[in-house]
C-alpha cells in the first residue's frame, strides 16, 4: 500500500478518561498506543492526531465536533489517506448520522480503518447495511448506558446520599466511608455554615424585602461577602441559588428526589417556595395581575398596582422640587412626593378627576387598612375561622356523597340482573316479555346514568370545599407570618407583603378606595363581622 499517510483520531466522553493510564478501553492514552502499533504493523505513517477530550458522541453531531470537521478539511485538502481509529464507535455512536460520516470519508477518498475491526468499506449494499448495524448498536449501548447511570444517580439520591460533583454553594464535601464499584471514595454534603448565612440573606432579600439578583449581589459585595472563588458575586449566581432546591435539605438528580433531610436544611421550604412564585409573577408580568413588585425600590408603598378610578389610568410617582415658604419665613425643602394620573398628565384619557395624590396620605391610608386587616386576624382564630366554619358542612357533603354512592351501585346491580335476564327471555324461560323488559333496562340505565352525574357532582362539590378549607387554612398561616413582620418591617418588606396582599388599587377623588384584594375577603370572612 503506497498511499499510507495517517490521521488518527481519539475520543473519550469524560474528561477523567483523558489521562487515565491503564487498560481501560475507553482511555486516551490507551487508544494512541493501540493505533500507533496498529499503523507500525501495517507500514504506515501517522501524520496527524487529533484528541477529543469529554465529548459524548453519542449527543454531539458531527457539525458541532471540531476535531471532525478539522478531519474534513484535512481530507478535503489531500493532507492524509487514512482515518485510524481504535474502534469505529470513536468517530460517534448516533445511529442517523455516523454511518454517513464514515461514508463522506470513503467517498472523498479517505480509507476508514479501526485496529478492532479493520477497514469499513462500502462496495456493495450489504458493506453499508452492515455498517448501519454497527453504529445503530453502538447508539443503543449509549442509551443504555445513560440508562443504567441516570438509574443509579436516582437510586442514590432516593436513598439520601450525593450523587458527586461539585458542592453548591452553601455546602462542604466531607468523605462518606462510602466507596464505588471502583474502589473511590464517595463524598457526602455537609453545610458550610458561614456560606450558608450568605444563602440565608439571598433568599430573605428576594422573598421579603423584594429585591433583585443585581440587588442582591451589589449588596452582598459592599458588605464584605465573596463568592467561593473570592471574586465578587455576579447576578447570575445569585439567581443559581434561588433555584437550587437543595438549600430545602432535599437531593435531586434528574426526576428523583430525596426525602427532605434535615441537616442539609438551609432555607424552609415554603421560603423556598415563595421565591419561585415571585420569579414567575416577574417573568410575566401580566398587567394588573402582579403578585409582586417588580422593584422595591424607593419609599413608596404602592407599586404598579394603584389606579386612577376616574379613567382606569395607572397612577405613576413624581417628585416636585418646588420649595414653600413657612409660616416663620423660612423655607420648606422637603421634596413632595406624589401618585398622578398618567392618562390626564399626558392627555391620553378623558379624566375628570384629580391630577394626583399626596404619597403619604394615600400610603398612610393603605397602612392603616392592612394594619386593621392583620388586627382583626388576631381577634379570630384558626378554629374559628376556617375549621369550625367547614366541620358541618364537609360531614354533610361526605353524608350525602356516601348516599348517592350507595343508590347508583343499588341501580348498576339493578341494571346487570335485567340485562342477564335477557338470556333467559331469548330462551323463553323468562316472566318478562321482550319489550316490557326492554323497557324496564331503559329505565334502569337511565335512573344509573342520573346517579352516576349526581355523584359525579358531590365528589366535585366535595373535593371543591376539601380544597377551600385547604386554601383557607394556608392563607390563614401566611397572613399571620406577615402580620408579625408587618409591624416593624423594612419600607421593602411592606411593599412586598401589601403587593401580596392587594392586587389593585383605584383612588378617586377626596381619596375614595376600592381595593382589589388577592384573595376573597367576603370568603375568607365568611359569617363574620368584617369591614373596613
Amino acid at each position: 500500500m503506497t498511499n499510507n499517510r495517517v490521521c488518527c483520531l481519539y475520543r473519550v466522553s469524560t474528561d477523567k478518561q483523558v489521562d487515565y493510564d491503564s487498560n481501560h478501553e475507553a482511555d486516551i492514552p490507551m487508544q494512541r498506543k493501540e493505533c500507533h502499533r496498529f499503523a507500525e504493523k501495517m507500514g504506515w505513517t501517522i501524520v496527524h492526531e487529533e484528541q477529543e477530550d469529554g465529548v459524548s458522541g453519542h449527543k454531539i453531531r458531527a457539525e458541532n465536533r471540531d476535531k471532525i470537521q478539522a478531519i474534513k478539511a484535512l481530507a478535503k485538502e489531500n493532507k492524509f489517506d487514512i482515518l485510524l481509529v481504535f474502534m469505529f464507535d470513536r468517530i460517534g455512536r448516533i445511529a442517523d448520522e455516523t454511518p454517513f460520516v464514515v461514508e463522506w470519508f470513503v467517498k472523498n477518498g479517505i480509507q476508514v480503518w479501526s485496529t478492532q475491526e479493520g477497514e469499513q468499506r462500502f462496495d456493495n449494499h450489504i458493506d453499508k447495511l452492515l455498517n448501519y448495524i454497527r453504529f445503530w448498536q453502538a447508539d443503543g449501548e449509549s442509551e443504555k448506558t445513560s440508562v443504567r447511570t441516570r438509574t443509579s444517580l436516582g437510586q442514590m439520591v432516593e436513598d439520601g446520599h450525593f450523587k458527586g460533583g461539585f458542592a453548591a454553594y452553601g455546602y462542604d464535601l466531607v468523605k462518606s466511608g462510602r466507596v464505588n464499584k471502583k474502589k473511590h471514595e464517595l463524598y457526602d454534603l455537609r453545610v458550610n455554615e458561614a456560606e450558608a448565612a450568605a444563602v440565608r440573606i439571598i433568599f430573605d432579600k428576594y422573598t421579603r424585602e423584594g429585591c433583585g439578583t443585581q440587588r442582591i449581589s451589589t449588596y452582598l459585595n459592599e458588605n464584605g461577602y465573596r463568592a467561593r472563588s473570592g471574586k465578587p458575586w455576579h447576578p447570575a449566581s445569585i439567581r443559581g441559588i434561588l433555584t437550587n432546591l437543595t438549600y430545602t435539605g432535599v437531593l435531586r438528580s434528574g426526576d428523583s428526589r430525596s426525602e427532605a433531610l434535615k441537616e442539609l436544611q438551609i432555607i424552609s421550604d415554603e421560603q423556598f417556595q415563595t421565591a419561585q412564585s415571585i420569579r414567575t409573577a416577574r417573568r410575566e408580568e401580566r398587567e394588573g395581575n402582579r403578585t409582586v413588585p417588580l422593584n422595591t425600590k424607593g419609599k413608596s408603598l404602592l407599586s404598579g398596582n394603584v389606579f386612577c378610578a376616574h379613567c382606569g389610568s395607572r397612577l405613576t410617582l413624581t417628585t416636585s422640587g418646588k420649595y414653600r415658604r413657612k409660616a416663620d419665613g423660612s423655607m420648606d425643602t422637603t421634596s413632595r412626593i406624589r401618585y398622578v394620573c398618567y392618562g390626564k398628565t399626558r392627555k391620553q384619557s378623558e379624566c375628570d378627576g384629580p391630577t394626583g395624590y399626596t404619597m403619604r396620605k394615600l400610603d398612610a391610608i393603605i397602612d392603616q387598612i392592612i394594619r386593621d386587616l392583620f388586627a382583626k386576624m388576631k381577634g379570630v382564630s384558626k378554629t374559628e375561622l376556617v375549621s369550625a366554619r367547614f366541620q358541618k358542612e364537609l360531614t354533610d357533603l361526605r353524608v350525602h356523597a356516601e348516599t348517592i354512592k350507595a343508590d347508583h351501585k343499588k341501580a348498576a346491580e339493578k341494571t346487570a340482573l335485567l340485562k342477564g335476564e335477557v338470556i333467559r327471555c331469548i330462551q323463553g324461560e323468562s316472566s318478562f316479555s321482550r319489550d316490557m323488559l326492554s323497557e324496564l333496562i331503559t329505565q334502569a340505565e337511565a335512573e344509573e346514568g342520573a346517579l352516576q352525574k349526581a355523584l359525579a357532582q358531590a365528589e366535585t362539590e366535595l373535593a371543591d370545599t376539601e380544597a377551600l378549607q385547604k386554601k383557607l387554612s394556608g392563607q390563614y398561616d401566611e397572613m399571620v407570618s406577615w402580620a408579625v413582620l408587618y409591624r416593624n418591617a423594612s419600607i421593602e418588606t411592606k411593599k412586598m407583603i401589601v403587593c401580596c396582599l392587594i392586587k389593585r388599587v383605584e383612588v378617586g377623588r377626596d381619596y375614595k378606595l376600592n381595593i382589589d384584594f388577592n384573595f376573597d375577603l367576603r370568603q375568607f370572612f365568611y359569617g363574620l363581622d368584617f369591614s373596613f
